[in-house]
């Protein structure tokens, strides 16, 4: 009965878009709605990357608006131009070189094409292309597309008494191409430059950004001087450089670069614990084979040169696992590209069909009468069904907020009792759950037994016992996947976001584990709850 209702759904649902494809209709109110929608998305994209930093929301959702936009950039150039850039650089935070290229390019197309678009706005397009360029080893392509980066800087603002921070970042850009293409001199001569950017930008700009970018030009001064033969003069320009300086993958990178030039190993080493500390700690990256190569093979050498085997071994393992997922992705991305070649012969199969326009509307006029007459006969079956699976899912939502509450009040009992009365694994459960509430770790897929007991700072062997004698015999994972669970509920009810991404926010990212384990603990699949539960 179940697939007959879903089977109702879609015949419905293609019967409304072969009328509404032969009818027409005013437009105006729904094209209202599409721009709020894509404003909705954009203020969502917005606040997964920059407050709660999970980036690989933030990407789904610019994705959204800049689909929305791309072809028809007019409708609203300003979140076009914001979201296209935020979606191609997040995609290259995850190594994704090649996405992230051919949406810059894609939109600075658009921009050449349209005088609408500001030349700062096709600067910044730029620059994303360039540093792309320069991921991909074409240096003499991004080197070009800097310099032109920087042409459009001058005749916009006329230096960087305007606007110096753009200047610095484009002058250390041209920098690190100019070392990969191993022209020193030319190096040099954009090092000087940057620094005197910053001379001026220190009398007016952002405190926190001029500590940031002093150090990141100082780590190049340093490995230009270890590069031309001064190693004491560039050991000591880096040994002078703040720690507090090193804060984003950048400068950490830039700062691993003059260590290996250097033939400091084990300082190196500690860096690439560092640079695991900053976004990829909070949303990990793409797997493929490019991030093995930049991120995981040198961090193995510079532990393994520095003598730390167990580090090394460690790191090793997590190397033949990337690779696993890396093979994954790959496929992932041919799959892709086989979507691409099936769209294309739709296209053109809709081409052909349009030349025979009179006949094909005539059969879908007969085809929705037949549809029409299917769906009253499929509702009058399935509308008993309906009535018997609603009123059973109410019950089960009743029992689910019942036991619940008893849970909490348990919990709050627990919470409020003096702790001299509590046994010793009491104290430790109440620990537990307060840990869960205020910090919420099970959001991430990762958290287990051990991980939970380091964030304690105990043994994992006390948290199990714990756990296992104050919640009626609970496992570990059953105490993690309840709290999971419960995300997922309030989550289901409160938002409208989709199960897969409510599934990724609670911690439990594959969809099928999500619908198991949902259908386990309250008798229904999380799309049934969404429909039973009350709105607020």
């Amino acid at each position: 009965m179940r697939s007959l209702k879903l089977i109702t759904i879609f015949i419905a649902s293609v019967a409304l878009f072969v009328i509404a494809a032969c009818s027409g209709g005013n437009t105006s109110k729904s094209t209202a709605k599409i721009d709020t929608v894509i404003e909705a998305n954009y203020r969502k994209a917005h606040d997964y990357d920059f407050k709660t930093q999970q980036k690989k929301l933030a990407e789904v959702y610019y994705k959204k608006v800049y689909d929305a936009l791309k072809d028809d950039p007019n409708k609203n150039r300003k979140l076009y131009t914001r979201a296209g850039y935020s979606l191609a650089a997040l995609k290259s935070m995850r190594f994704d070189f090649d996405g992230s290229m051919a949406i810059a390019l894609d939109m600075y197309r658009v921009m050449e094409a349209n005088d609408s678009f500001k030349p700062a706005q096709r600067e910044v397009v730029l620059s994303l292309i360039a540093g792309n360029q320069s991921q991909l080893n074409q240096n003499e392509e991004a080197e070009r597309t800097y310099l032109k980066c920087y042409d459009i800087l001058k005749s916009v603002y006329g230096g960087p008494e305007k606007n110096g921070l753009d200047f610095i970042v484009n002058g250390v850009n041209i920098i690190d191409v100019y070392y990969q293409m191993t022209q020193y001199d030319k190096m040099a001569d954009w090092v000087a430059r940057t620094e005197s950017a910053m001379n001026v930008y220190e009398q007016y700009g952002d405190s926190a950004l001029i500590e940031e970018y002093k150090g990141h030009i100082a780590i190049w001064r340093a490995i230009l001087l270890q590069k031309t033969g001064h190693q004491q003069e560039a050991a000591s320009v880096f040994d002078a450089i703040p720690r507090s300086r090193f804060v984003n993958p950048a400068i950490i990178g830039a700062a691993i670069t003059y260590l290996q030039e250097a033939g400091r190993i084990a300082e190196m080493a500690d860096l690439y614990d560092l640079m695991d500390s900053t976004y990829y700690s909070n949303d990990g990256a793409k797997m493929n084979f490019d991030n093995i190569c930049f991120r995981l093979a040198p961090r193995y050498m510079a532990n393994l040169k520095a003598g730390r085997t167990d580090d090394a071994l460690k790191i090793g393992t997590q190397i033949c696992e990337a690779i696993d997922s890396a093979v994954i992705w790959k496929k992932k991305d041919e799959a892709a590209e086989l979507a691409v070649i099936y769209q294309t012969h739709e296209k053109e199969m809709a081409l052909e069909e349009s030349k025979a326009e009179t006949r094909v509307h005539r059969l879908l006029l007969v085809g929705v009468s037949l549809i029409c007459m299917l769906i009253g006969y499929l509702l009058w079956r399935s509308h008993r069904y309906n009535r018997i699976l609603a009123s059973k899912n109410r019950k089960l939502f009743a029992e689910i907020e019942h036991n619940r509450q008893e849970q909490q009040h348990e919990i709050a009992q627990l919470q409020a009792a003096p702790l001299e009365e509590l046994s010793t694994e009491q104290q430790l459960y109440r620990r537990i759950c307060t840990l869960m509430d205020e910090q919420k770790p099970y959001t991430d897929e990762i958290l287990n037994r051990d991980a939970l007991a380091q964030m304690l700072g105990t043994n994992a062997k006390y948290v199990e016992q714990a756990i296992r004698q104050c919640s009626k015999g609970e496992t570990v994972s059953d105490f993690i996947n309840r709290y999971r669970l419960e995300h997922v509920a309030r989550l289901l009810k409160n938002t409208t976001d989709p199960i897969a991404i409510i599934g990724e926010l609670s911690g439990i990212p594959s969809r099928a584990t999500l619908a198991r384990l949902f259908r386990i603990a309250y008798g229904m699949t999380p799309s049934e709850y969404r429909n039973t539960t009350p709105k607020n």
